[in-house]
């Protein structure tokens, strides 16, 4: 299942300068986690994007979460 979703999502150099973006689209992932993190609903975030499914909106998601478990994170002493 975490395959599929993530399939949704695609970087390639010649689209938003490689960005992750969703399949098909020049939507990036960016965008639609902001949108979900100022609260905007799902509904709301398909009505204004008719191209995108539910689905790509989990896999912006679960594609982020991905990067932030895998992020090596050092502190600065101060």
């Amino acid at each position: 299942m975490n395959s599929e979703l993530l399939s949704r999502v695609v970087l390639d150099p010649k689209i938003m300068r490689g960005k992750p973006v969703i399949r098909g689209t020049r939507i990036p992932v960016e965008m639609l986690v902001r949108m979900v993190a100022q609260r905007i609903s799902d509904a709301d975030i398909l009505h204004e994007y008719p191209r995108l499914q539910s689905e790509d909106i989990e896999a912006a998601l679960l594609y982020s979460a991905n990067v932030v478990a895998n992020e090596d994170v050092f502190p600065v002493a101060g």
